[in-house]
């Protein structure tokens, strides 16, 4: 039985149709059952499952570690985990450093795993909701900078492959999608798909589009690490990609226009 956590988040609810499809049987880790952050709820929610895809957000490490001793003590026998790319630069971002604690944790469990370490999500387009429907912009913090995001599907079927099939035990898969963009090119993207002109509002500064994104306030380290997230990006004028999705799923990752079109309504309502 496969255990998934974060199975209502963008990637969490694809997974959970993508092993549908592969007649896996899953259990779905809902706080309302099994709270992460309270560890005497998680015995009975891992009892029984043989396999885990741990999905924790946020940027603390508690949750990582109760689920990680959790899976221990039911006896599981391999984590799928989600990480992030951000833990490849050099020198690692803040963004890349609290994802690499969580992969330490979990390899230093014992159980043998498969680390997922995708890219910027197409999803997180929809960050940009509250400017389009309030003046018909969306506003750009990177400037020149391209950068391949990853439909969460795309995340999901490889997650899906990953617990499903043998040999990615040990493994740690970075996956980006397959067209670098920059923020005007995919606004011009989802102005075709939704059917109108969206423009693009340079950002005054890295800290008015973290103002944008947390109206109401982001903690300091996180606000610290989005602007050294967005500067990182601003001067990748390449876009970095990998084959891995092309390469373990047997096709090409899926575009930006198709996620557009798929989730136009959200945009349009």
């Amino acid at each position: 039985m496969l255990l998934i956590a974060g199975a209502t988040g963008n990637v969490g609810r694809e997974l959970t149709v993508a092993l549908q499809r592969r007649g896996a049987r899953t259990r779905l880790l809902s706080r309302r059952v099994a709270d992460l952050d309270d560890p005497s709820t998680l015995p009975a929610a891992f009892a029984g499952a043989d396999k885990l895809f741990l999905l924790t957000p946020g940027i603390g490490l508690s949750q990582t570690e109760n689920a990680v001793a959790a899976a221990r003590a039911a006896n599981v026998r391999h984590i799928v985990h989600l990480s992030s790319s951000n833990v490849l630069g050099d020198p690692m971002p803040a963004m890349g450093r609290w994802h690499h604690l969580r992969e330490e944790v979990v390899r230093d469990s014992g159980i043998p795993a498969t680390i997922l370490r995708p890219g910027g999500f197409m999803s997180n387009a929809l960050d940009w909701l509250p400017t389009i429907r309030d003046g018909g912009y969306v506003l750009d913090p990177i400037g020149p900078g391209r950068y391949a995001p990853i439909d969460p599907a795309d995340i999901a079927e490889v997650a899906a492959v990953a617990l499903t099939e043998d040999g990615h035990e040990g493994r740690q898969y970075v996956l980006t999608g397959g067209q670098a963009h920059t923020v005007a090119e995919q606004v011009r993207i989802l102005g075709a798909a939704i059917g109108r002109d969206l423009a693009v509002r340079p950002a005054a500064s890295l800290q008015e589009a973290v103002r944008s994104r947390f109206p109401d306030g982001a903690p300091a380290a996180l606000a610290d690490a989005l602007v050294e997230g967005f500067a990182l990006m601003r001067a990748d004028t390449t876009g970095f990609r990998t084959g891995t999705v092309r390469r373990l799923l047997g096709r090409e990752p899926g575009t930006f226009a198709a996620w557009c079109a798929r989730n136009a309504r959200r945009f349009q309502s």
